[in-house]
């Protein structure tokens, strides 16, 4: 009897220590409370940490702009990369104030380009700051 309480006792220990570490190794989701009108956010448009996947406006700098326009790359690949891609959490600034974050998210353009895209999130809105293709180095000499 002794031998199966210590047998059940290091069992229950070994979970709770497996729970702690899953708890502590699991990236935490905000999502936000849903837009007006809508009675549910579905999982591809909570937030990833504070990222909107679907931000009431997404604005472009002059950086991004011309590095898109370089790269050949769309406004809608930009967008799906929003919505579909993996952040880059190691390449992302998370430490800064709410308006001052941004999120490096990387994905595959339509016609196959490896980017990352890095968004500066505020509000319901997102600022693409520049666009990077992660195979392909290109003379984009007066972006700036």
């Amino acid at each position: 009897m002794k031998r199966a309480n210590s047998v059940l006792f290091i069992g229950v220990l070994i979970l709770g220590i497996g729970l702690v570490l899953f708890r502590q190794c699991r990236p935490a989701v905000n999502p936000k409370p849903s837009k007006p009108g809508n009675k549910e956010v579905s999982k591809s448009t909570t937030s990833s940490r504070g990222l909107d996947r679907d931000p009431s406006a997404v604005n472009y700098s002059k950086h991004a702009k011309c590095r898109m326009d370089c790269r050949h790359i769309s406004e809608s690949e930009v967008k799906d990369i929003l919505k579909n891609g993996n952040i880059n959490y190691k390449k992302s600034e998370l430490q800064a104030t709410e308006c001052n974050k941004k999120y490096a998210v990387e994905g595959f353009s339509k016609d196959k380009q490896h980017l990352r895209i890095i968004f500066a999130a505020c509000n319901a809105e997102v600022t693409v700051v520049t666009c990077i293709d992660l195979e392909k180095e290109w003379e984009c000499g007066d972006c700036g």
